[in-house]
């Protein structure tokens, strides 16, 4: 039975020609051994399975080879370099920082650096995972690190050069390797397909490469994963069964879903997804990075930012073609935001359908702004129920928002909460009709600060099971800016969440009654927050018992509790 050997291991880079991605680096790596040009320490740091410790041998082989090539790679013949390709050089010493990160370790590591190097010109320590060693460690390596004896070069690798201490990075040339692309990683893995007699599609290794994340090792332990998966016949479909990836058909079906305002359809899609165990967040991120391929595709000069195969490349410009610019850019920011709110939620699946729905809505008069799907009829009089629009010969108008909101809240009623789902994108597209020019004026109506704070008050008077949401919004006043945007500054998060949750109820009816559809909001959470208010019971009592000293004695004499 013969030994088998992981890709990962087999088709570790042994040249700097084979290393895949990373190809400024060994290029410079190159030219310093060819000009005898080389430093006493290194720093490689980049993500995993990038190339860091693949590159330190390599150059450790390189600068002891005896019969150096004029490219800069080792001959691979010399004794030197078969003793490193039988791992039995002296000449390299590798040490895992991870686990060997004590003060001990580094003088057994000092005690052999004093030794020259038997064949060759170099001894080498390769220190992987650096960042590991200890404080004490770090101290005790300095000195040697810094001056060590002509026949010695450190090498020294890490994920995170964050950790590293600034006088280890000041003694040493840093390299950082970059994120192997989707479409180096896909090149190499056809080479091994090709190696091994596998057959394979180039969409399905595309996915492979993604799933990677920029690692080539990751790459290679998912190919011989689905190799043995699927017996050496690697398609699209097998990788998308075995590694459980949303497969990218089910985001083309939501989109045009989204562009009929097929509430229902896209509802039908997202039950298909989570009876199939995908997870919710990430169903909404990937929804994300459909809509930035879509958009990056409006272009043929940003085309180069979609990594994917050729056909699945086609399908996502013949679908950008049909996707409004505006619709995409309201589309992520409501994907993004679903993504922000997922794990705070307690609802997780509501407001995932609630972003379909949104979503879904993008596809009226204006797909910039979902708000703008109903017509906003101007209101004479405070207190006066607005009149009727004329009715057609033939079509009933649509109500309109202010008909929904003119009353306080508690009055409202909205016809659209009786329609049902499958009708929900027919009406929007019914009542998202034209609207005459002096309505689109009336629409966009100025206004003052003085005014938006009266109806920001009245509609806090109408609250009533909320005291903490009444309470906000009475001491947080809105202070306009421009464009009809306006700034609440209020002073804790909970009170940000509280404006934030009941924003989709407030804004509408601020919108009805300043006549004005471009009215939107922004919270900040005051910096110095020097206004101390008293919102709860305790707080109250405290607050009191600073003014009033003797409410101690009260409350000590009588043993009164504060709620």
């Amino acid at each position: 039975m013969n030994n088998y050997i992981v890709s990962a291991r087999k088709y570790r880079p042994s040249t700097f020609r084979s290393v895949v991605g990373q190809k400024s680096l060994t290029t410079t790596l190159k030219n310093a051994i060819t000009h005898h040009k080389l430093a006493h320490a290194y720093l490689f740091c980049g993500p995993r399975g990038v190339g860091k410790t693949s590159c330190a041998r390599i150059f450790a082989k390189t600068i002891n080879c005896l019969d150096l090539k004029a490219q800069g790679e080792p001959c691979n013949t010399c004794e030197s370099c078969q003793a490193f390709n039988e791992q039995r050089s002296y000449n390299i010493h590798e040490l895992d920082a991870a686990s060997n990160n004590s003060v001990d370790d580094i003088r057994s590591l000092i005690e052999q650096v004093r030794i020259p190097p038997a064949i060759g010109k170099y001894k080498v320590f390769i220190i992987d995972e650096v960042h590991m060693l200890s404080s004490q460690a770090f101290n005790a390596f300095l000195k040697t690190l810094e001056e060590p004896p002509h026949h010695v070069i450190f090498i020294l690798a890490t994920t995170e050069k964050h950790k590293v201490l600034p006088t280890i990075l000041s003694r040493c040339q840093i390299y950082d390797f970059s994120r192997i692309s989707v479409a180096d990683m896909v090149e190499h893995l056809e080479y091994v397909a090709e190696q091994e007699g596998v057959k394979a599609e180039a969409e399905a290794l595309g996915v492979i490469a993604q799933k990677a994340d920029g690692g080539m090792r990751d790459a290679l332990s998912i190919f011989d994963q689905v190799v043995s998966f699927s017996g050496g016949d690697i398609t699209y479909r097998a990788v998308i069964d075995n590694l459980n990836v949303l497969d990218c058909e089910y985001y083309f079906r939501l989109t045009d879903t989204m562009l009929e305002s097929n509430v229902s359809r896209a509802m039908l899609i997202l039950n298909e997804l989570l009876s199939k165990g995908f997870d919710g967040q990430n169903i909404i991120t990937g929804l994300s990075s459909h809509f930035r391929d879509l958009l990056v595709c409006k272009d043929e000069a940003t085309l180069v930012l979609l990594e994917t195969g050729a056909s699945i490349r086609e399908r996502y410009k013949e679908t950008a073609r049909r996707c409004p610019d505006k619709f995409l850019f309201k589309a992520i920011e409501i994907a993004n935001t679903c993504d922000l709110n997922y794990r705070v939620s307690r609802n997780k699946r509501l407001l995932l359908e609630l972003t379909l729905i949104q979503l879904c809505q993008l596809t009226g008069p204006d797909p910039g702004d979902s708000k703008k799907k109903l017509p906003i009829e101007p209101i004479d009089r405070p207190g006066k129920q607005p009149q009727a629009a004329p009715v057609a010969a033939t079509k009933q108008s649509p109500p309109t928002v202010a008909e929904t909101t003119a009353e306080p809240p508690r009055h409202t009623t909205q016809p659209l909460m009786s329609t049902s789902i499958r009708n929900l994108g027919k009406e929007e597209k019914e009542t998202a009709k034209p609207t005459a020019v002096s309505d689109v004026k009336e629409q966009q109506t100025p206004f003052s600060e003085a005014e938006l704070t009266t109806v920001w008050e009245e509609y806090a008077q109408s609250i009533e099971k909320n005291e903490y949401l009444k309470n906000t919004m009475i001491n947080c006043k809105p202070i306009l800016q421009e464009n009809y945007l306006f700034e609440v500054i209020v002073h804790n998060p909970g009170q940000e969440d509280e404006l934030r949750n009941e924003s989709v109820k407030f804004l509408p009816y601020l919108q009805s009654h300043l006549r004005n559809i471009q009215v939107d909001m922004k919270i900040r959470i005051s910096e110095t927050n020097e206004k101390k208010l008293a919102y709860t019971t305790s707080e109250k009592y405290e607050y009191l018992r600073k003014q009033n000293p003797l409410l101690n004695r009260l409350t000590s004499e009588f043993n009164l509790q504060p709620d």
